[in-house]
């Protein structure tokens, strides 16, 4: 093990074709939200998505409202199938390998591999050591800083160094429940999955978290104004008066997330930032604990005048009894899309004050389908679905706007080896694909299928034909109204010949992947 990983970790060499010289490599922003479906996101045409309890509607008020990504989805890239796993810690494990689960072994977010560490324990198997080229360790060797900021969902995370980043702001990150600062977090109580709150002694049903939303735990790592390698926020004295209940954990990972940015610029060192938000996820209702909502309110914002207008929050209380003084948005999935795009405006707008507009790369996507409807799915695409924008003017798009391909988060690693110079090994197996060469106009497709997995069940799909977890075979030549009710496929005999001919190719490509049961852990022995 130790030695691959060193063969592997100096294998990295910088292209002689990088695709800009040096001096010019742009900027790289990853927002890669959590838990959200492509028919959430009002560019995608879906005629379905979600409630704020959970569940199918059609109800306009639910819908949510993202000018500023129906912006950038017209000027750059709206992939309209882009598939992830269908679940958030192996979608995160392809996302930063490059690689599906029969290399890095995460194959459901309870199902992962192991590995003997070097103490001689058994533990998860971490990326680190399974797949030692992550997108941090490209976007270094390529020159670049690097920042994570958000949800980690890795273990030894403030190894940060290890992930291949400089800096980190978790939220809520390693080590959260000890934080001193928020009792919005929870203890385990008697019962299989019973929590007892600690702001108000609550005995919930529920599983172990911390806020990451409202007086968010939130761990620095690497951080340039803390003596310490680890740091929980606030620190300061400024920021600890500041701090409590009206503390929006979005709005801190930006704000740690945007000082990392002005530093870089005035040093002239170019950025990678991967910001792996919360927005989209469901999570205990700590200001609102007898909602039977979904997703806690967000800080209310309004589009006017082409910006947006954020409403300063002003809740008051403590113990379990919070007035929300009618100061943030409603509850529901569609205004944490809502913020996210509020969020995206303020990027833009960091990116112009900073006078690099023109020379960054801004990714938008999520990691697996919406809670309630297609999270951990293995049913059609309702899981894998997700949805995929690039904005990128340095990069002169030739394919704007909704462009019909097919696309793996596994390709975002490739992508950005190419965008930084750094050249993968041939000996070292990536399942991505770059997607540089469509988007600048040099491929008139991306890639001809895509994969997706859930513990032992594997999902594939062309341009014709779908087979999902459950070996069922869908057409999919035409997209239905919701995206999702394509018509099964009973016999063969009633379908097109590029039909069975793409079912043929799909069927010969599956068993290179189909190693959860011979070789679902570590194999070096």
């Amino acid at each position: 093990m130790k030695n691959k990983k060193l063969l592997y970790s100096y294998c990295f060499l910088i292209s002689a074709n990088s695709y800009l010289h040096a001096e010019n490599k742009p900027n790289i922003v990853i927002l890669f939200a959590d838990d959200i479906s492509a028919r959430e996101f009002p560019v995608y045409g879906s005629s379905v998505w979600s409630k704020p309890d959970g569940g199918d509607t059609q109800d306009l008020r639910f819908r949510a409202e993202t000018p500023v990504m129906e912006m950038i989805a017209k000027d750059g890239c709206m992939v309209k199938t882009c598939w992830a796993a269908t679940v958030s810690s192996p979608s995160r494990a392809m996302m930063m390998t490059g690689r599906y689960a029969h290399l890095h072994k995460w194959w459901h977010n309870k199902d992962i591999g192991t590995y003997t560490n070097e103490k001689g324990k058994k533990e998860k198997w971490p990326l680190y050591e399974s797949s030692p080229m992550l997108i941090g360790h490209i976007a270094q060797k390529g020159g670049y800083a690097t920042m994570w900021a958000g949800k980690t969902q890795m273990p030894n995370c403030t190894d940060i160094e290890k992930y291949g980043f400089d800096e980190g702001c978790y939220t809520p990150g390693e080590l959260s429940m000890d934080n001193p600062h928020t009792d919005f977090t929870m203890e385990k109580a008697k019962g299989k999955s019973m929590y007892k709150i600690v702001d108000n002694g609550r005995i919930v049903d529920t599983y172990m978290q911390t806020s990451y939303y409202w007086q968010p735990s939130v761990v620095l790592v690497n951080n340039p104004e803390s003596k310490k390698k680890v740091t929980f926020w606030p620190f300061k004295d400024k920021d600890k008066k500041e701090y409590g209940v009206n503390t929006y954990g979005p709005d801190v990972e930006q704000k740690f997330i945007f000082d990392f940015m002005e530093r870089k610029v005035k040093d002239g060192k170019p950025f990678m930032i991967y910001h792996t938000s919360h927005l989209g996820h469901d999570a205990y209702n700590f200001i609102n604990p007898d909602s039977k909502n979904h997703w806690p309110a967000t800080p209310k914002v309004e589009w006017k005048n082409g910006r947006y207008v954020r409403t300063a929050p002003q809740i008051t209380g403590d113990n379990g009894e919070y007035n929300l003084n009618n100061s943030l948005s409603d509850e529901g999935i569609h205004n944490h899309i809502k913020y996210l795009d509020y969020q995206i405006w303020k990027y833009l707008q960091k990116f112009k004050e900073l006078k690099i507009e023109n020379n960054t790369i801004f990714i938008i996507c999520a990691d697996n389908g919406t809670s309630r409807y297609g999270k951990g799915s293995p049913i059609c695409q309702k899981g894998c679905h997700v949805p995929m924008i690039i904005y990128a003017p340095c990069m002169n798009i030739k394919h704007k706007g909704e462009t019909d391909i097919l696309m793996n988060m596994a390709d975002i690693l490739p992508t950005i080896a190419e965008i930084t110079g750094v050249e993968i090994p041939e000996n070292y197996e990536i399942n991505g694909e770059s997607i540089v060469p469509f988007l600048t106009g040099k491929k008139d497709n991306h890639r001809e299928w895509i994969y997706a997995y859930r513990n032992n069940m594997q999902l594939i799909r062309g341009k014709y034909v779908l087979k999902d977890g459950r070996g069922t075979w869908y057409d999919v030549s035409k997209t239905p109204s919701d995206l999702i009710s394509f018509p099964v496929i009973k016999d063969w005999n009633k379908v097109s010949e590029a039909h069975k001919m793409e079912k043929k190719k799909l069927e010969s490509i599956l068993p290179h992947f189909n190693l959860h049961k011979t070789d679902h852990d570590d194999p070096v022995k």
